[in-house]
């Protein structure tokens, strides 16, 4: 006190009090560190060594560490206890636990030792557990380490799937921001509503008893219309939020695609077998059997290229003499042991090629068939969202959707209409531009194949789309012609040597400065390269391994004003014989 008034302390003073404090709660803290781990390195597990982590892990959950020295202290002590004694301990750890996750609740050292301290109990209390995820998921409904204990717990206790959809309801119902519910929603459904397979009774379902773990199969169309109802009125309360309209997204999203052999392409040329998968594989460990006119055949397998190790498209060369002779007719299967499934092709007399596939129709990759009931409702949510894209014009959620939807219900129908929208994305979305590119690049190249299919015709022309990159080209093994001139490519990436068949390639007046994919094409005649990037010769080696390369067109490229350019790429190439510079 000073004339009757209280001092008062200056800034300075009270940060120097401040750090201080700091200073002496460091030191403690060090000197109880150095002390637990000598005690740990000494072999020391004991109630003092319990004590001393207690303290230190109070302030810091964190310390991965001391909860390791921990669980080998308290298994030491579970060594000489009665059993009951053992209960006790191991309650009191639960207790100490969930006080240190009132200190954070986001501790990956907290949650992993109560999950452990749980194996450790002769009968967990998992209905005490379910509350505590209970409480901390109201104070904080996106800690994914709760979210991540609380499956386990469900596992171990048998808490049906039912149960924990309808957790879910009330946590969306309070908030439909939750992100998490609706993800674990997607998890639940394919459980508690799979869709049928082609071979089930049309009434049975799964008991609502169920585990959680028991099913994943996508959702049947009965709940899916729904959940799309839930959705729409998520996003009609709050437009802005992404949530429900990642949801979304999800529920019109196509099914996981059965591993199969999708595909076998058998030419006398080179005697080479090439098939495909419906997904990446590495045939060489996948227990692949080629069997030939009834007799398995020695066969070493490898993938387009060197830098697929996973590939969706496996190659193979058939002993010389085998098919050669083209007035012999053969039959050939392809054995997938690992998967129990099989793939037969016939090479018939008089013909050079045979292939036994399913098309990209048959396989419903860029769209299904639709029930006249889900029809109906797609056509209702459409309108619904364009009515909400009137009123919120700027919305980039809403505008996607829109997208999702109409290639849901009719992609080459809502082509023009998807582009308009791609557009519009990019203005409110500027800083996802590129995302949406190449989302607009990869429908593009669906609607191409689609239409391809349907022509069946085995020539794809994409020239002047605006296309970023390059996808579902193991869907390209029978393209003769690809015309890919005026767009935005900047490179042919190593799938491009799926192309098995390709004979001509135009690719004029893009970006491209890598040709990595132009890889042991055996049947590439011409390549047209006009107005790229190409700046080195060494960008081009990789052409001397396309055997029957005869024409070249290079114009527009920096590489021409490399010295000697033409003496050079006669050295690399020498089969070229059209050679444009």
């Amino acid at each position: 006190m000073m004339h009757g008034r209280v001092k008062v302390k200056s800034t300075a003073q009270q940060e120097e009090e401040k750090r201080k404090e700091k200073e002496e709660k460091l030191k403690a803290f060090v000197t109880a560190r150095d002390a637990v781990l000598k005690k740990r390195s000494a072999g020391e597990h004991d109630e003092e060594a319990l004590q001393l982590t207690r303290q230190l892990l109070s302030s810091n959950p964190d310390f991965a560490s001391l909860w390791n020295y921990r669980r080998e202290v308290l298994l030491q002590l579970e060594t000489s206890r009665e059993k009951d004694e053992v209960q006790k301990l191991y309650e009191s750890e639960l207790h100490f636990i969930e006080a240190c996750l009132k200190v954070n609740p986001k501790s990956y050292g907290c949650w992993h030792h109560r999950t452990w301290v749980n194996t450790r109990l002769s009968q967990p209390d998992w209905t005490r557990e379910l509350g505590l995820c209970d409480r901390c998921l109201s104070l904080d409904e996106r800690n994914f380490h709760c979210w991540d204990y609380r499956r386990v717990v469900v596992k171990e206790s048998g808490v049906s799937v039912e149960q924990e959809l309808q957790f879910t309801d009330r946590l969306i119902g309070s908030n439909f921001s939750n992100y998490s519910s609706w993800h674990y929603r997607s998890t639940l459904l394919p459980q508690l509503h799979p869709q049928p397979a082609p071979d089930s009774a049309p009434n049975t379902s799964p008991s609502p008893t169920t585990s959680p773990q028991a099913h994943s199969h996508r959702v049947c169309e009965e709940q899916l219309l729904k959940e799309y109802e839930l959705a729409h009125n998520a996003f009609f309360t709050d437009p802005n939020d992404q949530s429900a309209w990642f949801y979304y997204r999800w529920l019109l999203g196509r099914a996981e695609r059965e591993e199969m052999i999708s595909c076998v392409y058998v030419s006398r040329e080179g005697e080479r077998v090439s098939v495909a998968f419906s997904k990446p594989v590495h045939a060489q460990s996948e227990g692949l059997m080629l069997v030939l006119d009834g007799q398995p055949q020695q066969v070493e397998w490898r993938s387009t290229h060197p830098r697929l190790r996973h590939s969706p498209v496996w190659l193979c060369d058939l002993p010389p003499g085998s098919i050669s002779d083209i007035s012999n007719e053969h039959n050939l299967t392809i054995h997938w042991t690992e998967k129990h499934t099989h793939r037969d092709c016939a090479l018939y007399t008089g013909c050079a090629e045979s292939w036994c596939r399913d098309s990209a129709t048959d396989q419903e990759l860029f769209r299904s068939e639709l029930s006249v009931e889900k029809s109906s409702v797609l056509q209702a949510e459409l309108q619904s969202c364009n009515q909400l894209l009137e009123l919120e014009p700027q919305n980039k959620w809403c505008l996607l959707t829109i997208i999702l939807l109409m290639r849901a219900l009719d992609p080459l129908g809502h082509e023009k209409e998807t582009l308009t929208h791609f557009q519009a994305l990019k203005e409110v979305d500027p800083m996802r531009s590129s995302y949406y590119s190449d989302l607009c690049s990869k429908f593009l190249i669906e609607n191409t194949i689609l239409k391809m299919e349907y022509a069946e015709v085995r020539v794809f022309s994409l020239s002047n789309k605006n296309l970023t990159t390059l996808c579902h080209l193991d869907q390209l093994l029978f393209v003769t012609h690809i015309n890919l001139s005026s767009n935005q490519l900047l490179r042919l990436p190593p799938q491009f040597a799926m192309l098995q068949c390709l004979e001509v390639l135009e690719a004029d007046d893009n970006a491209i400065e890598s040709l990595e994919g132009l890889y042991h094409l055996p049947k590439l005649e011409e390549v047209s390269l006009r107005n790229n990037q190409i700046c080195k010769l060494s960008d081009l080696e990789l052409l001397a391994s396309c055997t029957k390369l005869t024409r070249l067109d290079l114009r527009g490229n920096p590489v021409h004003r490399t010295a000697h350019i033409e003496s050079e790429l006669s050295q690399l190439l020498p089969l070229v014989t059209a050679l444009s510079l």
